[in-house]
């Protein structure tokens, strides 16, 4: 894999701080059931990364001492750590709002369909991973059957509340070197293809920016695409974006506990702070990151162009 760091430190991108720290973003681990060629993450069924107890744990312990009210889980597919029940558990019954980043496919496997049941029972926030409504676009992003095996796990998550009362959105990435098209205009396009082939529902699609890092990134430099691809992210640089920065607000947990100032430092290993060295979150109890200084590198382009990107989807 082609490493994309050195292609991405030398920045003119304007300095950021954060305001108030809402959210803790954590990665459980990167075991997934499938190898995406947008992840930025390079998760897959080989990967044997995953967090443990002890700093689960510890995770639990920031989350009462900072006043976190929302808990955002990512992975890999999160829920393929053994801890994963355990953690959303604990969330929910001290009253924060849970989010799992789902891939929907894992909710199919042997050994977890459980787990549609659970989440409901939790009331917890599905954001799952749909590139396209169409067969076609899916499989070739995300592997074959992936798209029939997605549409199951939506109609069961429907039929659990999910889209109507519980929280079920979508997520959009571009298939290669392009900016997502408008959210507002692509959402009406799922919502009326999904309802009329399928029956399904949900609640908004998110587009998000494919970020020039790890997976994608390499496949980037190895079709002589990165350029030109980072060209395109400056020219489309919306200062009015930066307000809206997911970073502002949010502190990343990596699977070994350590923290960076978004998902996408955390896959460069940029930790959290400028002239700030790793640190662990067991250790950053009393920390006070507001108005911290986020650290910052050329992909920060992919969050502020066009409409601008965050976890959240668009910004504008």
């Amino acid at each position: 894999m082609h490493p994309t760091l050195d292609k991405l430190s030398n920045t003119d991108f304007p300095a950021i701080t954060r305001g108030a720290l809402t959210t803790l973003q954590v990665n459980l681990g990167y075991l997934c059931n499938q190898s995406c060629l947008h992840c930025h993450v390079n998760a897959g069924p080989t990967r044997k990364e995953l967090m443990d107890r002890t700093t689960i744990d510890a995770l639990l312990a920031f989350i009462s001492q900072q006043g976190i009210d929302t808990l955002d889980l990512t992975g890999g597919a999160p829920e393929m750590n053994p801890h994963f029940e355990y953690l959303v558990s604990e969330a929910t019954r001290r009253g924060l709002t849970v989010i799992d980043r789902c891939n929907l496919t894992i909710l199919e496997e042997p050994g977890y369909t459980h787990l549609a049941d659970f989440l409901a029972r939790n009331k917890v926030q599905i954001v799952a991973s749909l590139p396209c409504y169409s067969s076609d676009n899916v499989d070739a992003q995300r592997g074959d059957g992936v798209f029939d095996r997605s549409i199951t796990a939506l109609q069961r998550l429907n039929k659990l509340g999910y889209g109507t009362e519980l929280e079920l959105s979508l997520v959009y990435n571009p298939q290669g070197a392009q900016l997502p098209p408008s959210q507002s205009s692509l959402q009406e396009e799922y919502k009326t293809h999904l309802f009329n082939h399928f029956g399904i529902v949900f609640s908004r699609l998110l587009t998000i920016t494919n970020m020039p890092i790890k997976r994608f990134g390499s496949t980037l430099i190895s079709k002589g695409q990165f350029d030109g691809y980072m060209d395109l992210l400056k020219a489309s640089y919306q200062s009015a974006n930066l307000e809206g920065l997911m970073c502002k607000s949010i502190l990343s947990v990596d699977w070994q506990g350590f923290v960076y100032d978004c998902d996408f430092n955390q896959m460069l290993a940029l930790p959290a702070g400028i002239n700030v060295s790793k640190q662990h979150i067991s250790d950053c109890l009393e920390v006070d990151f507001y108005q911290q200084a986020i650290t910052i590198a050329d992909h920060c382009y992919g969050c502020t162009a066009g409409s601008g990107s965050s976890c959240g989807g668009s910004l504008t």
